[in-house]
């Protein structure tokens, strides 16, 4: 009944596995992988012919988890897998990014990728499992793919690259110093087709190892797909990419002199406009036939390829007229908008972010229901990109895969320089607006976020900033590389490569390839160009701030910490939580108790987060003998007072004690709710409290000499 084909092979610590034929069988593609315990489907489908009037290559890639992969039930109120989480939406976007490339140009019939969690052992992550599954899924399916290509995960620890850590290892490397790596790599047989990374403060040299390293290690990965092949692969469909180059001949012809010159034109909105009468006046000269060709919209973009690209390898000449290595024209702002407890606007030529810090308290931390366990997150940063960035009308809404991207790019770019949760107790949110776009707007939303946090008096161990950087190769193999690119040498590039970090090191690589890989060479060109760029951005980001303001907002929440006996945490949140619910209600103070014994008390208000205090402190501290306390009595007996004078606990001033002379009745000189100073003079056999206030100056809380009643 099933023509099931299976291969294995060992591959690092664990043994990988791809099976097909026998599950989702009428996919034209399915594999399930299986990396130690941890199994992931992906099944590929396509349409076999293509959409009339398409003009883009409709591939679309979804990998999903499924809870019961790891014996849990979703949390939440339905109880149901609902909308693709954070986690889904990248490891979606990591898949994506090294398959697109490698479809044959002109394939436009549309592609759909489903890449789902069948078991996971909480030890190997599924997204190199899913990546792998869905490259084998697609070579065996037919369709005209030029891969395989494999991926993997690299760690770093003591100087050596360890390949697949575990789920635990990277969970959070900031808790494992020696851990200063999470890398994962892509690539066909000859080179690197994607790199995704989160650093800490690592050189130019080490990161360039680490991708050879995940380059070297996928191969037998790459051997074990094309075995499978071999065994179980489709027909191949039967593409032929179209011929359109009578059309480009006419389309250069008419037009090439306009296109250059609407691409010599510097600013942003000028050029676009520019180039759009270029291409109405380019078809106004083509036949009807011509206009009808569904690569009409293919040729004119290679004439915008072809001009923008042999200006800048033959010429060494850019859009806007700058070097190849040069930066645009920064200007950093702090401090601008009154009531936030942090802001910058970072301008780099025509791209801009407003970034705004918060803080916030231990309420304020992520709660993640993950595949792997519940955690939670104290650094927060939200990415958005509205449609009047690029001066356009369009979708404006929740946010899309690219916008959960770039704030995740960034996000991984500055956690590296955060200081640790004891050191600086509150949770950080950034929000990035980009406000105009020509260029990297993730990196913007690094140096604003940066420069944001330090205005909010984030004590980061160093700035950190962004460049981007793109590529120009030619088939004869000639190539140059661009810093710091605009948005149209990225769109008619064939890389984006993205590096941020300190000036001591690289705290994120991102790299996305838009042609079959490119060799270590020029990426080891790109991050050496990179690094000057970078500390060129920093240079003029210091103009602005240099370091963390050592005042906060008068509008941020002070948090004090205190430590208390973990025996002492039931009688300061009291039954029912009646005790600390009063301490918060008197005090006005946010407070927070974890189970080791730390509280954090926040509030805006000094003398709010005093009184917190001291509510606490007199419920967890013990008296001290020998030391003067004010109190208040709060019953009289024949033999003496009893005082309340160290929180809730009372002593006995016995009537020999009240004052230097012999008293009738204790009432001959006390009455109920009077304050008064006593010094602890100890305790007695059976623990009780002795008290005393004739030792005490009962006007200034001072200690006196007393002397016995006659």
């Amino acid at each position: 009944m099933f023509n099931i084909v299976k291969k294995e092979i060992e591959w690092g610590h664990d043994t990988l596995t791809l099976e097909t034929g026998k599950v989702a069988r009428q996919a034209d593609g399915s594999v399930i992988a299986t990396y130690g315990e941890t199994s992931v489907m992906a099944a590929v489908t396509y349409a076999k012919a293509q959409k009339p009037g398409q003009d883009f290559f409709p591939l679309t890639v979804h990998y999903n988890e499924k809870y019961y992969a790891a014996g849990k039930v979703p949390g939440g109120f339905f109880k149901r897998e609902a909308r693709p989480t954070e986690k889904e939406t990248l490891t979606s976007r990591l898949i994506d990014r090294p398959l697109r490339p490698l479809f044959v140009p002109g394939f436009k019939n549309e592609v759909l990728v489903i890449c789902t969690v069948l078991s996971h052992d909480l030890e190997n992550d599924p997204d190199i499992v899913a990546m792998i599954a869905a490259s084998a899924a697609l070579t065996i399916s037919g369709a005209p793919f030029m891969g395989p290509i494999a991926g993997a995960r690299v760690g770093f620890v003591d100087g050596d690259y360890i390949l697949n850590p575990s789920v635990d290892d990277m969970q959070d490397l900031k808790n494992n110093p020696e851990q200063r790596l999470d890398l994962v790599v892509a690539g066909t047989k000859d080179a690197v087709m994607m790199v995704e990374s989160e650093a800490y403060e690592m050189s130019e040299a080490e990161m360039l190892g680490a991708v050879k390293f995940g380059h070297e290690q996928m191969q037998p990965v790459l051997d074990l797909i094309i075995d499978l092949a071999e065994s179980a692969a489709k027909e191949p469909f039967n593409f032929q990419a179209p011929d359109y180059s009578d059309l480009f001949a006419a389309v250069k012809a008419a037009g090439e002199d306009q296109m250059r010159a609407a691409y010599a034109i510097t600013d942003k909105q000028e050029r676009t406009s520019a180039v759009s009468a270029a291409k109405d006046a380019i078809k106004a000269t083509l036949t009807d036939e011509q206009l009808d060709d569904p690569n009409l919209g293919t040729a004119l973009k290679k004439l915008e390829s072809a001009v923008l690209r042999g200006d800048v390898v033959k010429n060494g000449k850019r859009i806007d007229g700058r070097a190849l290595d040069t930066v645009r024209a920064i200007e950093s702002e702090v401090g601008l908008l009154p009531r936030t407890h942090g802001s910058a606007l970072f301008t780099r030529g025509e791209t801009q972010g407003l970034v705004v810090t918060t803080l916030g308290t231990g309420d304020d931390e992520q709660f993640i229901d993950a595949l792997h366990g519940n955690f939670k997150s104290n650094f927060l940063l939200h990415y958005n990109f509205p449609p009047y960035s690029v001066g356009e009308v369009g979708r404006f809404g929740p946010p899309g895969r690219r916008e959960i991207g770039h704030g995740k790019l960034a996000w991984r770019a500055l956690q590296a320089v955060l200081p640790s949760a004891t050191d600086f107790p509150y949770t950080i949110r950034l929000v990035s607006e980009i406000t105009e776009s020509n260029g990297s707007s993730s990196m913007a939303s690094v140096c604003g976020g940066s420069l944001s946090m330090m205005d909010a008096g984030v004590p980061l161990k160093a700035p950190v900033a962004g460049v981007a950087m793109g590529l120009v190769m030619e088939e004869d193999g000639e190539f140059a590389v661009l810093t710091d690119i605009l948005g149209d040498e990225d769109h008619l590039g064939d890389m984006d490569f993205k590096v941020a970090g300190t000036e001591a090191g690289i705290t994120s690589l991102q790299m996305d390839i838009k042609i079959a890989g490119i060799t270590p060479a020029i990426m080891e060109k790109a991050l050496e160009q990179a690094k000057a760029g970078r500390i060129h951005i920093l240079g003029e980001m210091a103009k602005a701030l240099t370091a963390g303001r050592t005042e906060f907002s008068a509008h941020a929440p002070r948090i004090e910490t205190m430590q208390i006996p973990t025996d002492k945490i039931r009688e300061v949140i009291g039954s029912g939580g009646k005790v600390i619910r009063e301490i918060v209600e008197m005090s006005g103070a946010k407070v927070d108790i974890q189970d080791d014994g730390t509280i954090k008390i926040a509030s805006a208000n000094g003398e709010a987060i005093q009184k917190a205090y001291d509510m606490i402190h007199s419920i967890v501290a013990e008296p001290e003998e020998g030391k003067v306390y004010k109190g208040k009595v709060v019953k009289i007996v024949d033999f003496g007072a009893f005082v309340n004078f160290f929180g809730k606990r009372d002593g006995l001033v016995h009537v020999s004690q009240i004052e230097n002379r012999r008293l009738n009745h204790p009432s001959d000189v006390l009455k109920e709710g009077q304050d008064v100073w006593v010094k602890l003079l100890g305790f007695d056999d059976r623990g009780k409290v002795r008290l005393a206030m004739k030792m005490v100056n009962q006007e200034t809380g001072e200690e006196q000499a007393s002397e016995d009643a006659e």
